[in-house]
């Protein structure tokens, strides 16, 4: 926002203000005519300064998002790196039930593809990686997972359990069970 005019960055404060408890309270729908009326500005201004849902969302997550990438490659360095990805997994998990809309932006542009360099997915992926990589390294999960794995079966456990009464609980249980398997042992 450098070189931009005072007001105008009033203005992008306020609209990300608001749209970050309108996603809180609405998810990845929340309206940008309703954010563009709480924030007192008309809905080209919202456009004007986050042209798509997308660009909005990734600007409502992008504190969040910096420190999980910043726990993973904490966590990186860690001396059980199953353990350690499994706790960025769950974090990421707690993460993404409790913010509502972060499974569909990572939806909206899943890590691997062509999506911008700040993008939430590029992020977490640039970040979380390298975690993977050590703990696939060190044997401590299968070599076929990817990192696209791991966002999709976070992003699906959060989205099936995102209407549940206590849907962090679910959502755990549902990890859990991704982590250990079906099968009885």
């Amino acid at each position: 926002m450098p070189g931009q005019r005072s007001d105008a960055r009033r203005n992008y404060a306020r609209i990300l203000e608001v749209a970050e408890a309108e996603v809180a309270a609405r998810g990845a729908e929340a309206s940008l005519e309703q954010i563009a009326r709480t924030a007192g500005v008309g809905s080209a201004t919202v456009r004007r300064h986050f042209p798509t849902r997308q660009v909005l969302l990734e600007a409502v997550f992008h504190e969040r998002i910096q420190a999980l990438a910043e726990q993973a490659r904490t966590g990186a360095a860690a001396k059980d790196s199953r353990a350690a990805l499994l706790a960025w997994v769950h974090d990421l998990l707690a993460y993404a039930v409790s913010a509502r809309g972060l499974a569909d932006a990572l939806t909206y542009q899943p890590p691997g593809t062509d999506t911008a360099p700040d993008s939430c997915g590029s992020v977490l992926e640039a970040a979380g990686a390298p975690l993977l990589r050590r703990a696939i390294d060190d044997g401590a999960v299968r070599i076929d997972l990817t990192f696209h794995d791991l966002i999709t079966l976070t992003v699906g456990i959060a989205l099936a359990t995102e209407h549940q009464a206590a849907p962090l609980a679910h959502a755990n249980h549902l990890l859990e069970i991704t982590i250990q398997g079906m099968a009885r042992g």
